[in-house]
């Protein structure tokens, strides 16, 4: 009698729309990462493949995960290029020019200390939605391959910097870089000994536990230690990153936070000067300020999905030089393969002041005033967050409302906007509101939490 093969039964929560993510010790085991590997390097090896590239953040489970995701790929018969702790944008550079097929990130991103999981590329794209759910599927059959594949070692970590720095601008400014203790640590300090200024680096030190804040620059009281650098030194600007360096924060001279949605519109002058017509890309969280700036520019603005999988694949569809989200994630076509990359993002920043010769400060202030909420976010069941969602949306459909669905729900009313949308990364209802003034942005809230209501969820507060 033929035995029957492995199988592998993993928890449903960790296979996540953009990558698969859990709690290790609780949802994630090394037994995943083995399963994660075979499941993997067997899609890759049923396309032809043969080569996938491995990194790491610096978080203290990370390494038990990589050796058991590596033991995974190599019995699918994968051979494996193994290039140690850094940024996930360094894992994206390192599939785009190391000759491989698929690659495989072992990072927990910009959640807490006790999460990681696996970001996944296959032949150049991001490999997410209906994919992650196959790899749940060959595991619970055990129909992987298997062979005996062999690892190297590669330090690519100075040809990254190299790729960075390239048409990097010579202005001279007085930046703070805040590392957050996360996985793009020591290429920060690499990419402020190389640009001219001075440079004030907080938290390069990587460190998986995360001793001095939370790894994600989104949320303001993050950025508090960044901030009071900037003042106390007078510095220009600051720029901040995640766990695993595809997300960015931003703060002007006088300490504001600047969202992604304002970085964006003035990233976008620029390039849009330089590419006139171009097609510039925001996720639905984004203010409309963004959209009428584009417009205003010359560009073609275009709505889309938030997470970086959905934004790199709109991206392919309509030919946009440049997209953004409003969790920190930039991506650039023109001169940039086109990844999300919160260091080369910095170097933009970098270089778009240089060319303006104005202060990000003014920069700022040049832009019309809304007024809006921070990003609310607060807990809804698994089972539950995409339904209320949907209720949401059917009873707006009966009333006529001006709704966009491109991603949740996107109301548009005289006051403004506001959105509700569920997490594809954690069990979180996600919402926001921008009116015209305190008022109309009070009235969106007001809307939105009766909404939210009439499905028995927590106010947006």
């Amino acid at each position: 009698m033929t035995p029957r093969p492995p199988t592998h039964r993993f928890a449903p929560s960790i296979l996540r729309e953009y990558d698969i993510r859990g709690i290790v010790g609780d949802t994630l085991h090394a037994a995943d990462a083995v399963a994660v590997g075979r499941g993997f390097g067997t899609v890759v090896a049923r396309d032809g493949g043969t080569r996938i590239a491995v990194g790491r953040d610096g978080r203290t489970h990370s390494p038990m995960l990589e050796d058991a995701l590596v033991a995974g790929l190599l019995a699918s018969g994968c051979d494996v290029v193994r290039i140690g702790v850094g940024p996930t944008p360094m894992l994206y550079f390192a599939e785009t020019v190391l000759g491989v097929d698929a690659a495989v990130m072992v990072t927990g991103s910009h959640n807490p200390a006790s999460h990681n999981g696996f970001k996944l590329v296959l032949r150049h794209r991001p490999f997410f939605a209906d994919d992650i759910q196959a790899l749940g599927a060959l595991a619970s059959t055990g129909d992987w391959t298997s062979g005996a594949g062999t690892a190297t070692d590669i330090d690519i970590a100075d040809r990254y910097v190299d790729r960075l720095l390239a048409g990097a601008d010579t202005s001279t400014f007085r930046i703070g870089w805040d590392a957050g203790n996360g996985a793009a640590g020591a290429i920060v300090e690499s990419l402020a000994a190389r640009l001219p200024g001075t440079h004030r680096l907080l938290f390069t030190a990587i460190d998986g536990t995360f001793p001095n804040h939370h790894p994600d620059p989104t949320i303001d009281a993050n950025l508090d230690a960044l901030r009071t650098l900037i003042l106390s030194e007078r510095l220009d600007f600051g720029v901040a990153f995640d766990g695993d360096g595809d997300r960015i924060g931003v703060i002007d001279a006088c300490g504001r936070t600047l969202p992604a949605d304002r970085l964006l519109a003035i990233l976008a002058e620029p390039l849009l000067a330089d590419h006139p017509g171009a097609t510039v890309i925001g996720d639905v969280k984004m203010s409309q300020t963004l959209f009428d700036r584009v417009a205003e520019l010359g560009g073609v603005p275009v709505m889309g999905r938030a997470g970086h999988a959905p934004m790199k694949q709109r991206m392919r569809e309509t030919g946009a030089l440049l997209a953004g989200e409003q969790s920190g994630h930039i991506f650039f076509a023109d001169d940039h393969p086109g990844y999300d990359d919160a260091l080369y993002a910095a170097l933009r920043l970098i270089r778009t002041l240089g060319r303006a010769r104005r202060p990000l400060a003014d920069l700022v202030d040049a832009l019309p005033v809304r007024v809006a909420t921070p990003e609310l976010r607060f807990a809804s069941p698994e089972d539950r967050k995409f339904v209320v969602v949907a209720e949401v949306a059917a009873r707006l459909a009966a009333t006529g409302a001006a709704v966009d669905t491109t991603d949740g729900v996107r109301v548009t009313t005289p006051d403004g906007w506001w959105l509700l949308r569920a997490s594809n990364t954690q069990d979180l209802l996600v919402a926001r509101a921008e009116g015209r003034d305190q008022p109309g942005c009070d009235r969106l809230v007001a809307e939105l939490n009766r909404q939210l209501a009439a499905s028995g969820a927590s106010p947006a507060t």
